[in-house]
């Protein structure tokens, strides 16, 4: 990568208010640029991904079956993204589905039943056996008093590449589970931030957005000619300001890549 693009895009990351963080990486080269990469964010909905990684090893590995029916009632439901809460009355849905629509549309309710379905406790001994030493599940989503007691789901940007470059080399688990788990990322109806441009190109990108008050965060996988991650994570933000940012710097990013 050009110096003077490197050091464009830590000179307006540095600019930026509140705590940001940013990692690239060139999947042909190995190239890799770096920005608060290593420290802790808060997650918001980008805490699906490891979430949706761990129940597809689990499924894999005979814990569970993607069939198992699972019935969400009217206590279940959250507001904001999603389906589930915009049906009539109980839902039954398989954790297949509960898993696609966690991923595509978001949906907080199909998560906070996924979490209940194999534990908190569960999910953060997984995380740990699959390297991610800073990301942590520590309470459901819209659980006002976990959050009262300092309890925050957490990404590293670093781990979320980690856990995104698996997938593109196929080393999750099994070739099949990670084109799975890829393929729901791809159906991802989010597309403001790493997207906001370069879907104009008609590139495929495999990523997972989290959005909340002063907060926003993608992570993604995009199919240049030169595939390549790149992550961003910020809160305590103005939230136009940095979604701005990551719209331009993933754009720029890409047609480096094209070259």
């Amino acid at each position: 990568m050009d110096q003077m693009l490197k050091d464009s895009i830590i000179a307006r990351l540095q600019k930026q208010k509140g705590h940001v963080g940013f990692f690239y990486k060139n999947l042909v080269t190995g190239e890799t640029l770096g920005f608060h990469e290593q420290e802790q964010f808060l997650a918001a909905s980008v805490i699906k991904l490891p979430v949706f990684m761990c129940i597809s090893k689990w499924a894999e590995e005979g814990k569970v079956s993607m069939s198992e029916k699972i019935t969400v009632t009217e206590e279940d439901k959250v507001p904001v993204c999603g389906a589930l809460t915009l049906f009539t009355g109980e839902v039954e849905a398989d954790i297949r589905t509960l898993c696609s629509l966690m991923i595509s549309l978001s949906d907080n309710t199909a998560t906070n039943v996924l979490i209940r379905r194999f534990g908190i406790e569960a999910f953060q001994q997984e995380f740990l056996k699959t390297g991610l030493r800073g990301t942590e599940l520590n309470r459901l989503l819209f659980d006002a008093e976990a959050g009262q007691r300092g309890l925050e789901n957490k990404i590293v940007p670093s781990e979320m590449a980690m856990l995104l470059e698996q997938i593109y080399r196929r080393s999750f688990v099994t070739g099949q589970v990670s084109e799975d788990v890829e393929q729901t990322l791809f159906l991802q109806q989010i597309n403001h931030k790493i997207c906001g441009i370069i879907v104009e190109e008609d590139v495929a990108v495999a990523h997972k957005t989290g959005e909340d008050e002063h907060l926003s965060n993608d992570v993604g996988l995009v199919y240049a000619k030169q595939p390549f991650i790149v992550c961003f994570a910020g809160h305590d933000i103005s939230v136009p300001d940095f979604e701005d940012l990551i719209r331009h710097i993933s754009a720029e990013l890409f047609a480096e890549c094209m070259k």
